[in-house]
């Protein structure tokens, strides 16, 4: 049986932790107004460098949000595609996770 608040404090401080970084994100992309062409074109550069970090981030939240809404519906800890238990040390190391080993490859 898995340890399910041990669990969902994992997910809820790595939630926490993404959108703080996320809200970091946003405050870099729009701070950056540089009149110079050059220094333009540079900020450019690594404002896309910040949105696909974004962009990983928003998908590392919706993986925390779905393994939180299998807590909630007492599906967590069960693989979606075979229905088999997901081993306690997947799930120590990938909470996240919707997948046992087996169909995870």
């Amino acid at each position: 049986m898995t340890d399910l608040s041990r669990h969902r404090a994992q997910l809820d401080d790595q939630l926490a932790l993404l959108l703080s970084r996320l809200r970091d994100l946003d405050a870099e992309l729009d701070s950056h107004q540089s009149k110079d062409w050059e220094e333009l074109a540079v900020e450019r550069e690594g404002d896309e460098v910040l949105e696909r970090l974004g962009q990983s981030g928003q998908a590392e939240i919706a993986q925390i949000r779905a393994a939180l809404a299998r807590m909630e519906a007492g599906t967590y800890g069960i693989c979606v595609t075979c229905g088999q238990d997901i081993s306690e040390e997947r799930l120590d190391l990938l909470p996240s996770t919707p997948f046992c080993r087996t169909c995870a490859r």
